[in-house]
């Protein structure tokens, strides 16, 4: 089992380099890839359709917007596997049918998926945005979305064997420990 973790803003470039690093992994063998994103507008359609022209037909394409913690659990010892992105997945928890969720639900959520990822014997790569680094947001729900974002970030960088930071296309290694032998 590995967890490798890569966070950054938008733009950063911590999708293509998840990407470069997966394939490494993989080799020739599948490439499993989980996309969270859910189509709610022609821009973020245009943003999935840059994503999918990017990657070469090696990757088995999953859309899991909710229940990610579940579908982690489909993968084998040596699966490759890449999650893009967590905070487009947290987003989907905290407005789930158009209604917020409640703080408790959150977390469950979130505590479900690190769970997840300590069972999983998959190498796993998970993009996530950190969102924190800018001033404190004056919405509620903007707030909400910020602090989980953040302590879901900490919970799963906690696990990781690897956390990588990427701005403007560079990757800064935040944490490299030896691999889990189960």
């Amino acid at each position: 089992m590995s967890v490798h973790l890569i966070l950054g803003g938008a733009r950063s470039g911590k999708s293509s380099f998840a990407e470069a690093q997966a394939v490494l992994q993989a080799g020739d063998h599948s490439r499993h890839y989980i996309a969270t994103a859910m189509s709610t507008d022609d821009e973020m359609q245009q943003r999935i359709e840059h994503h999918q022209r990017s990657r070469d037909d090696r990757w088995q394409l999953y859309e899991c917007p909710l229940d990610l913690a579940s579908a982690l659990m489909n993968f084998q010892q040596g699966d490759v596997v890449l999650v893009d992105c967590l905070t487009l997945w947290l987003n989907n928890v905290i407005f789930t049918q158009g209604e917020q969720a409640s703080e408790s639900e959150i977390r469950r959520h979130v505590q479900e998926l690190i769970e997840a990822l300590t069972q999983s014997h998959a190498h796993l790569f998970l993009v996530s945005n950190e969102v924190g680094l800018g001033i404190i947001p004056m919405g509620e729900v903007t707030r909400l979305f910020v602090d989980h974002a953040g302590w879901m970030n900490q919970g799963i960088a906690r696990i990781a064997q690897q956390v990588t930071f990427v701005a403007a296309g560079l990757p800064m290694s935040l944490k490299n420990e030896p691999e889990s032998d189960s």
